[in-house]
Parts: C-alpha cells; structure tokens; sequence
C-alpha cells in the first residue's frame, strides 16, 4: 500500500467525520447557524417545516458519515475499497445537485473531497 492510497484512507475518513458535522448542523444547530452554514435567510431557517426537512436531511447525512466510518471496521480489502469507492461516488452525485440547486459552496466543501478521496483509495 502506498503513501497515496493511505492518504485516501484519511480522506475517506475525514469525509465521513464531516458528515456527521453536517448532520449536527442540520438537526441541533440553531437556525442562525444554519442558515450561515448553508446560505439560507435566517428567516427559512426558521420556519418549522424547513426545521424539519433539514432535520430529515441530517439524518440521512449522520448515516451516511457513521456507514463510511463502519465499513473499515467491518470490511477489508477489495471489498472495503469498493464500498467506499460506491459511497464516495453518491456523495459526488448528490453534492453536484447541490452545488447546482442550494449553494456552490457544495462543490468546495463536499464534493471536491469526495472526489480526492475516491481518486486516492482507487490507485
């Protein structure tokens, strides 16, 4: 295994770690934060219903961030390296929607990562 694809590994890792930063944001954040951390108006923020789709979204993005962090300790090998390979590909494909949809920041923030990640653990 080279110095690459172990910097991978850390990526991978760190991409699930922000994930579950993420899920924080969008479940316990108060809405000022949220609406900083996701280029929202304070006022969308906090209206009930988009407290509780973001609140939705948070839940998908914390399972997201734990199942990344779980298959190495599940996992190994080729096996291991496809899953995350799979999972890094989602992120690409949802975090280009986004970017596209909510904010540009996403491109930087969540799929640029992604993208790193999924280019070292495939060498």
């Amino acid at each position: 295994m080279n110095i690459l694809h172990n910097l991978g590994i850390i990526l991978v890792f760190l991409v699930g770690i922000e994930h579950i930063a993420i899920c924080y944001l969008e479940i316990f954040a108060s809405p000022e934060t949220q609406a900083k951390a996701f280029d929202m108006s304070p006022d969308f923020t906090k209206q009930e219903s988009a407290r509780l789709s973001m609140a939705n979204q948070g839940v998908y993005n914390g399972m997201l961030g734990l199942m990344i962090i779980l298959v190495f300790f599940m996992l190994k090998g080729e096996t291991l390296i496809l899953i995350w390979q799979l999972l890094m590909g989602f992120i690409i494909v949802v975090a280009a929607f986004g970017g596209f949809t909510a904010t540009k920041k996403i491109f930087v923030v969540q799929m640029l990562p992604a993208i790193v990640a999924l280019g070292l653990i495939s060498l």
